[in-house]
């Protein structure tokens, strides 16, 4: 579907143009939340603070794998260069992670949305499921299985889960661990190296959750999966600013219009969004947009 059909040179100029100053601030701001909670963490030191800064910890874990995703499809800073050193290094690595090889296999579920080709179609094409197996999945998570799985991944050279990483990545242990020793060794010289295990505990514990609600949301039981229109085979989430903080970050939520136009960057996905909606783009596609993710995980599991 061509951009064009939709919207004026004009428009697409202004909504596929790159701001280095908005993407800096976005990564910027996502270690800023990750300093804020680590220093709540230690100021008001209780098991129940400690519990809401891993949760919190494992959504911005997410938001660094958003800002990878950015940086993969060269949308988030001008320059490739930009893109491959902050992508690698302060989005990528520090959740063990790999951008170029996620971009690869990411590129290919771009080409083939909507068709039965799709590399990512085992992480969604199951839903509805009964809410005993949403209920399974969701205790593997929480009880650390999941990420257990994941990390075992890298050392066994398969690369993790596909959900967190891609199909077809190469485990970067070596970088990964450099960046995590930094961000332990930053902890150690304020005194508080005990501040790292919050970290640890919300990879293997949080991040997958928030991971998989994300995904099953941006194309579960959509209107038709096999579908090439991205409105049928994709969903947008209007998200509260909770739903933002722990399950949608960076944008993440206007999924359909990034698969209309992935050269948006995704500071300009809801200005895309608003564009794209006064001129009538989802009129006959009630289905394309939710409500929120409560709406979406009661489509997610079945009675």
């Amino acid at each position: 579907m061509p951009a064009s059909d939709w919207l004026s040179e004009a428009e697409i100029k202004a909504v596929t143009q790159r701001s280095d100053w908005r993407a800096a601030w976005l990564v910027t701001s996502n270690w800023m939340l990750i300093g804020a909670v680590f220093w709540v963490c230690y100021v008001w030191a209780n098991p129940l603070v400690w519990l809401s800064g891993c949760v919190v910890l494992g959504a911005r874990q997410l938001g660094l794998a958003i800002l990878m995703h950015e940086a993969g499809h060269t949308t988030l800073f001008r320059t490739a260069t930009a893109n491959r050193v902050v992508g690698q290094w302060l989005c990528a690595y520090p959740i063990l992670s790999d951008m170029q090889a996620y971009a690869t296999s990411h590129r290919q579920h771009h080409q083939l949305a909507g068709t039965r080709d799709d590399p990512d179609l085992a992480n969604y094409a199951s839903y509805p499921v009964t809410s005993d197996r949403f209920r399974r999945n969701i205790v593997r998570d929480l009880t650390g299985q999941t990420g257990l799985r994941n990390l075992m991944g890298l050392f066994k050279n398969d690369g993790g889960d596909i959900m967190l990483r891609g199909s077809d990545q190469r485990p970067p242990v070596t970088q990964g661990l450099i960046v995590n020793l930094v961000l332990l060794g930053l902890l150690w010289l304020l005194a508080t190296p005990w501040l790292y295990l919050l970290w640890l505990a919300a990879y293997v514990f949080f991040y997958p959750l928030s991971a998989r609600i994300r995904q099953l949301a941006e194309h579960a039981c959509v209107p038709d999966l096999y579908d090439p229109d991205p409105r049928n085979n994709t969903r947008t989430t209007m998200a509260n600013l909770l739903e933002r903080l722990l399950i949608c970050p960076n944008h993440v939520n206007y999924h359909c219009e990034h698969h209309f136009m992935p050269s948006v960057p995704g500071y300009r996905l809801r200005a895309l969004h608003q564009l794209l909606k006064q001129k009538g783009f989802y009129d006959t596609f009630d289905e394309a947009l939710a409500a929120g993710y409560r709406s979406v995980l009661r489509r997610a599991i079945s009675a």
